[in-house]
């Protein structure tokens, strides 16, 4: 399916943005302005059943959802070619499945769901944060700016739960090659890439680096430090 998505600046290079779980193109909201002030034509995807994107078709979750479709999506949408692709959580797992075809110069996984499901998570917990407040999502993400709080909230409320629900039944494993030149950005003890999976990626052809202190979201945790580690590998 065609997504919906969100451009800031005209630059000559493209970065494509592709945000995680129950969020859409606003989680962007601080990294898309700040690459097109460094010449970026920058396009933030709002995956399917998430922001103003379609819903999946099909009777059940998984039908609706299955995990190559979210790379299908990308790959409808998108030109290929672009110069840097970003892709959070469940972004990473979307972007890893057609980065080979997608072929940008450059690719970001930052915190990847690639292993959720080895991780211990629940994806069946993620339909509780449908309801979640502003004071539920501050004191969970204490760190975050209020602009952030906000654009979790909008998110939350045009997502579509069947999406974690889908996970359930569905697995994925860590790349088995850097198909591209690619980065790995996790957070500080991060519960989806261990230490010995980070290890792993290495010998695989991937540059991993960590945000010191960040959880789950490097980029809205600590903006400062995720650019550090992009800018010193970009």
């Amino acid at each position: 399916m065609k997504l919906h998505t969100h451009e800031w600046g005209g630059g000559d290079r493209t970065a494509v943005l592709v945000h995680g779980m129950t969020s859409d193109h606003r989680s962007w909201l601080r990294l898309g302005p700040e690459l097109a002030e460094r010449g970026y034509r920058v396009l933030a995807v709002d995956l399917r059943g998430h922001g103003l994107s379609p819903r999946g078709t099909g009777a059940s979750p998984a039908e609706r959802y299955p995990l190559e479709a979210y790379a299908e999506d990308l790959l409808e949408t998108l030109s290929a070619g672009p110069e840097l692709a970003i892709g959070h959580s469940l972004g990473g797992i979307a972007l890893v499945g057609a980065v080979e075809r997608l072929k940008p110069a450059r690719a970001v996984y930052v915190d990847p769901g690639w292993r959720l499901w080895q991780a211990g998570l629940d994806p069946k917990e993620w339909v509780a944060e449908k309801q979640a407040t502003r004071e539920w999502i501050v004191a969970r993400n204490p760190r975050w700016e209020a602009a952030d709080v906000e654009a979790k909230l909008a998110g939350l409320a045009h997502w579509d739960p069947d999406t974690a629900l889908a996970l359930v039944d569905q697995r994925s494993d860590l790349p088995t090659t850097a198909a591209v030149p690619s980065l790995v950005v996790l957070a500080d003890g991060s519960a989806l890439v261990g230490a010995e999976q980070a290890g792993t990626l290495r010998a695989r052809g991937f540059e991993v680096r960590t945000v010191p202190g960040a959880g789950h979201n490097p980029h809205r945790d600590d903006h400062e430090g995720f650019l550090a580690a992009l800018d010193a590998w970009i």
